[in-house]
């Protein structure tokens, strides 16, 4: 992933969990301009940084770094609940599962 693809996936991240540029930035710690800056390819955040980027929008740097899923948060959110269900409650949901991606 190159500097512009980080940024775009930043944004859309950031858009999709619904805050500002301005409030991200404040609430990990940075100027308030911080993650306008990278969004618009002025800057690149350090390892450290960016770890506080995910641990914000709640997913792993391997989740920011899959562009197949749109919405990390959520299906890390389904994955969760759905290791609490037993055998018969999983086939059911593989069957739910199945029927809509099949449309």
């Amino acid at each position: 992933m190159y500097e512009d693809e980080f940024a775009l996936r930043l944004a859309q991240l950031r858009n999709k969990k619904g805050v500002s540029a301005r409030d991200m930035s404040l609430s990990i710690g940075q100027n308030a301009g911080y993650i306008n800056s990278i969004e618009s390819g002025k800057a690149f955040p350090s390892m450290a940084v960016f770890f506080y980027i995910c641990e914000y929008l709640q997913i792993s740097p391997r989740d920011f770094f899959d562009d197949d899923s749109k919405n990390p948060e959520k299906l890390n959110e389904i994955i969760a609940n759905l290791q609490k269900l037993d055998d018969n409650q999983l086939n059911s949901i593989s069957e739910i599962v199945r029927g809509l991606v099949q449309k």
